[in-house]
């Protein structure tokens, strides 16, 4: 089976494609949807849809993994991160994936042990597991797959 894992964000999307055949996982691919501050807010989620369906198209993932809705305090940033939220699963969608959705802290207990793991912990944690050479950034790798490369 071949996950696309998506971490959305508006200014910076993490996202992942595993292999998890013959019970080992493996990295595809890896990266982080850059989107510029001075970008409106609408152009960031045309830009994350599109760079998620021309993920999707080159590596045809079977199913998608994204972060559930996480308390924030801010009604502001709820609404932004649920719009990000809603470009990534719409671009799935649109394809035909289905889509998963994981507690952040379960998350982090899957990979790490423990659900109340900090991002850099499970960004060495990843490493560990995919046998990468590199530790991926923590903000992308956080999701509980790795994420770095800029897209």
């Amino acid at each position: 089976m071949r996950v696309l894992a998506i971490d959305a964000s508006l200014r910076h999307t993490g996202v992942a494609i595993v292999d998890a055949n013959n019970g080992k996982p493996r990295s595809v691919y890896f990266g982080t949807i850059h989107n510029a501050s001075a970008m409106r807010s609408s152009s960031c989620l045309v830009a994350i849809r599109d760079r998620l369906v021309d993920l999707i198209r080159v590596h045809e993932p079977d199913c998608c993994a994204l972060e559930s809705v996480i308390y924030v305090q801010s009604y502001k940033t709820a609404i932004v991160l649920g719009a990000a939220r809603g470009a990534a699963i719409l671009a799935a969608a649109e394809n035909g994936l289905p889509v998963f959705e994981y507690s952040p802290r379960r998350i982090k207990q899957s990979t790490v042990g423990r659900g109340a793991a900090e991002k850099n912990q499970v960004a060495f944690m990843v490493r560990a597991l995919l046998g990468l050479t590199e530790t991926p950034e923590a903000e992308a790798a956080a999701r509980g797959l790795p994420g770095g490369m800029q897209i």
